[in-house]
């Protein structure tokens, strides 16, 4: 068994229903070999392995795997199993693994779960994903005004177990409505005398941040206090939950990755090749079949010039290189535009002053740029026309994709869709249109100076 594959050796104790070796083996594998370990199982493996795990030990491997795929794996079992599994979980995992799934499945497991877990969950899932509420973990110890020191300590040793899973930097300190009164460092604990009250030795109006807080806010405030943790609170100034440093960093990672997957043509979240085939295949086909229908768009352009083409057959060569380039270039004006919207440094309605801004660039790095494909084109056949033609095409679509790549976001911000999502098929089809337009449209003006070529 040594010399096997982790997943082999799972399924072996699997198919041996031993729990004792199975729960040992995956104590000794990393999070990353867990993952993949569990995605190399047949499915009916990845079943009998959750059964014959306990509660608490299938939470930590599910812990252990992506959220869309512990979805995937939590949603097939029965209800009772997984709300069992679901209470072992931490609150921000929960939520995470809760929010991947169905809302019938997702309901289904609720019902199950123990009264105050499911309050807690659900009321953690009222929040967006990527502000402070739907990052912060309810797991933290809360002290009222009027406790002392002893009753803190009393408090800990009689619950050392439950307490154990915490992640305790801080305690802190509320009035009887639960609104945030101050905070204790653990040193605070330590020293004084067992009959000093909480108000007494606590930090009085510490940081907080709002459960409404964007992640970008809570990026800057981590940027600017170097905390293990900082307080969330509601309207009424209630303690909530509490946001980790390493949320916000998973967080943003999360957000890139996604952005990845947009821009990669993969919709609907992330893919895993241990997902359903049909569920896989229609993901990819969303994005191919809009951009077919885009594509045959731009084509048609070139249809309504075959003539100019068939005389000047050359200029096949350059209509993918003028709208390629210009396809570049409009794509570095999408990506700032993006990222200064995701700080808000612009505006959905603040076309003009992008278009403004755009347009300088246009002009110089068009110019720039087509004088050196026609520079090329010159050179090659000897025709200045054939240079004028393309390099000419090549300046005024770069212009055109550097206008539309700066508009389009905001654009498409202002209408609610995704430029992540959207503003790359739109603007690979405009400069592929503009692109064909503008080099047979030159070409058509000037064709007996073309020579045939």
């Amino acid at each position: 068994m040594d010399s096997a594959s982790p997943w082999e050796t799972l399924s072996q104790l699997i198919a041996a229903k031993n729990s004792v070796e199975l729960t040992a083996f995956i104590d000794t594998l990393s999070p990353q070999e867990t993952a993949r370990a569990i995605s190399r199982l047949t499915e009916e493996e990845q079943h009998r392995l959750f059964a014959l795990l306990s509660p608490e030990d299938a939470a930590d491997v599910i812990e252990d795997i992506p959220e869309a795929q512990a979805a995937d794996l939590v949603e097939d079992m029965p209800s009772a199993q997984a709300a069992a599994i679901m209470e072992e979980l931490t609150s921000d995992h929960l939520v995470d693994v809760l929010g991947e799934m169905g809302e019938d499945a997702s309901r289904a497991i609720l019902a199950k779960m123990g009264r105050k877990d499911a309050e807690e969950a659900r009321m953690l899932l009222e929040y967006a994903p990527d502000c402070a509420g739907g990052l912060m973990i309810s797991e933290f110890l809360a002290y009222k005004t009027d406790h002392t020191i002893q009753d803190v300590l009393d408090d800990l040793q009689a619950n050392r177990s439950k307490y154990a899973d915490y992640h305790v930097q801080y305690f802190y300190v509320v009035d009887r409505e639960g609104k945030l009164a101050g905070v204790l460092r653990m040193h605070d604990l330590l020293f004084p005398a067992r009959e000093t009250r909480l108000t007494q030795v606590m930090i009085p109006s510490p940081l907080s941040v709002s459960d409404k807080a964007s992640l970008r806010a809570l990026e800057e405030f981590f940027e600017e206090h170097h905390l293990f943790g900082v307080p969330v609170v509601d309207d009424g100034r209630r303690l909530v939950g509490v946001v980790l440093p390493e949320a916000i960093e998973e967080a943003v990672n999360k957000r890139k990755t996604k952005t990845f997957l947009r821009l990669s043509g993969i919709i609907g979240g992330e893919e895993f090749r241990t997902m359903p085939l049909l569920s896989r295949s229609g993901r990819r086909l969303s994005w191919l079949t809009m951009n077919i229908v885009l594509n045959i768009v731009a084509a048609s352009v070139i249809a309504l010039y075959q003539d100019t083409l068939a005389a000047a057959i050359t200029l096949a060569v350059f209509l993918p290189m003028v709208s390629d380039m210009s396809g570049c270039s409009g794509n570095q004006a999408v990506a700032v535009s993006m990222r200064e919207l995701s700080l808000g440094l612009v505006r959905p309605g603040e076309l003009l002053w992008v278009m403004a801004k755009e347009v300088r660039v246009g002009i110089i790095n068009g110019l720039v740029l087509g004088l050196l494909l026609g520079g090329v084109a010159f050179f090659w056949k000897g025709n200045p026309w054939l240079g004028i033609v393309v390099g000419g095409a090549l300046a005024a679509n770069t212009l055109v994709s550097v206008l539309l790549g700066g508009v389009l976001p905001l654009v498409l911000k202002r209408l609610k869709l995704d430029p992540a999502l959207v503003s790359s098929p739109l603007l690979t089809t405009a400069t592929d249109m503009c692109g064909f337009f503008f080099v047979l449209s030159f070409a058509a003006a000037v064709l007996p100076k073309l020579g045939g070529m």
